[in-house]
């Protein structure tokens, strides 16, 4: 996954049916208004390879990356 951006990148896998992103989006959005920080949402259904190469196992899922790479989950 490559995104261009200053700064570390929040990135919320979601997908549709998942109750609990209705939860967190705000306070996501909150978040990037607040700190510098660049949030990306990625819907897992649009784009389940992304998610196999992350292992990401359940959703909703936020992973920080630095420098383009993974640093938590």
């Amino acid at each position: 996954m490559r995104h261009a951006a200053d700064g570390p990148v929040l990135v919320d896998f979601w997908a549709q049916w998942c109750p609990p992103r209705h939860m967190i989006a705000p306070v996501l959005d909150q978040i990037a208004a607040e700190r510098p920080i660049t949030v990306v949402k990625l819907n897992s259904d649009e784009n389940p390879t992304v998610a196999r190469d992350y292992q990401v196992m359940s959703l909703p899922t936020l992973m920080l990356f630095v420098d383009g790479k993974p640093v938590a989950t």
